[in-house]
Order: C-alpha cells, then sequence, then structure tokens
C-alpha cells in the first residue's frame, strides 16, 4: 500500500527530505505523497521513514492505494530502473 499524510499534518518539513523514492511534496494545505511512487521504503529501509519521523502520527495507509509487498517491491525496482535492467540482461543471453 501506498501511505497517505492527512490533513493533521503540521508541515514540520522532517518527512520529505527522507523520502527515498520523491513521493512527497508540499500540497496546497500540506504535505501529501504520491501513492504512484511511494513504496512505503521497501527495498530501502525495514520501515517507512516518514512514518518513522512524523511528530503528529498523520501518516496512515491509503485506503485507496492497495499493493502487496511484492507490488511494492516492483515498483521500487522500476523507479530504481531496475526493471530495464534486467529485462536487458535477459534479452542479451
Amino acid at each position: 500500500m501506498a501511505l497517505l499524510i492527512t490533513d493533521e499534518c503540521i508541515n514540520c518539513d522532517v518527512c520529505e527530505p527522507e523520502c527515498p523514492n520523491d513521493a512527497i511534496f508540499l500540497g496546497e494545505e500540506h504535505y501529501e505523497i504520491a501513492p504512484d511512487k511511494c513504496t512505503e521504503c521497501v527495498g530501502h529501509f525495514a520501515e517507512p521513514q516518514c512514518r518513522t519521523l512524523c511528530p503528529v502520527d498523520c501518516i496512515p495507509l491509503h485506503p485507496d492505494w492497495r499493493e502487496s509487498q511484492d507490488e511494492l517491491m516492483t515498483k521500487y525496482r522500476r523507479l530504481q530502473g531496475l526493471l530495464e535492467e534486467a529485462a536487458v540482461k535477459v534479452d542479451a543471453a
């Protein structure tokens, strides 16, 4: 699942620089997470860094963006450019 920042966000700016996928950005009223870039830090860290650092605990799982751990790992690989690299290696073999 992707994560979601709720309107309880106080715009403390702790989460945005810690996101390894650059999925967090400042929206019109508070920080937001681009679900197509959020891997819950799968592939980078054992726990989502934004949730670990958030002082107001306003980052739940996104109810409309359900993904398995395998799907999150595939998204991580795609974002890191590892899927294309694996396909090229298979084609070359």
